[in-house]
């Protein structure tokens, strides 16, 4: 038989493990903390570091737990989906600004060139770059803080083992996946235009002047371009991720009332 320590029941192992999930469910979705490109025993040390902090602020008393293997299993897959669905705000957001970072690349002409990842494998050059600002965006406004306040007041409203697929939150993560696209072309719009225009001016020189070889020229000329579009666009890209970051609050309120409906 499983002996426990004095000073530890086996409700409140049950508890942690359960809380566990749902801290491994959140930092899972965070790029940040549950990202390909961070090792895996940095990942799981904090998991476990915010777990053993957070847990003795929790209000966990007279929870129905299981008392079979098989629901505390099953207990705990959905703690990880709650935590999961909490996280995916943040998780769509940096799918967005990787997705702006794919369509620059391609356009500038990157698409043959892409950075190779040990953890991740070939990655295109400015989404990293941009997925990297991003981040950077994202710790500077302390969007991490505001995710560790919600993982506590989670417990607080979303019942343990309290997910539920409605239709409603089926439509929230819907819409939520289907703005990546938006948000992508939002933030790639600025570059999208003025290499469209570079591409418009050579096609004129190319009928003005037949012996101009156009395809020598446009290689470097889209890159020039690219670059000088991102610097003048730098303040208008962190400045949309910044209303993104904003919207957290509102999102996250949503996922709390979806998850709480009963």
């Amino acid at each position: 038989m499983l002996q426990f320590p004095p000073f530890i029941s086996l409700s409140q192992f049950t508890l942690f493990t359960l809380v566990l999930g749902r801290m491994a469910g959140i930092f899972a979705a965070l790029p940040l903390f549950g990202g390909q490109r961070v090792p895996m025993a940095i990942r799981v040390a904090a998991v476990l570091a915010m777990t053993l902090v957070c847990f003795p602020v929790l209000n966990l008393r007279n929870q129905p737990l299981p008392t079979d293997f098989i629901p505390l299993c099953l207990m705990v897959v959905t703690e990880t989906l709650i935590g999961i669905t909490l996280g995916i705000t943040a998780r769509a957001l940096f799918a967005a600004v990787e997705f702006c970072g794919q369509i620059v690349g391609m356009q500038m002409g990157f698409a043959m060139s892409s950075m190779f990842d040990p953890a991740m494998g070939q990655q295109p050059l400015m989404a990293v770059f941009q997925g990297l600002l991003a981040s950077l965006l994202f710790l500077t406004m302390g969007v991490h803080h505001f995710f560790i306040k919600a993982m506590v007041e989670s417990f607080a409203v979303i019942p343990l083992g309290g997910w539920r697929m409605s239709g409603e939150l089926l439509g929230f993560l819907v819409a939520t996946t289907s703005g990546i696209f938006v948000l992508g072309i939002k933030l790639a719009a600025p570059v999208m235009v003025t290499l469209l225009a570079a591409t418009v001016m050579l096609g004129i020189m190319a009928r003005a002047f037949p012996q101009m070889n156009v395809f020598i020229v446009s290689m470097p000329l889209n890159i020039g371009v690219g670059f000088l579009a991102l610097g003048l666009s730098l303040l208008v890209f962190l400045h949309t991720l910044e209303i993104s970051f904003g919207g957290f609050a509102r999102q996250i309120e949503a996922v709390f009332r979806l998850l709480s409906q009963r």
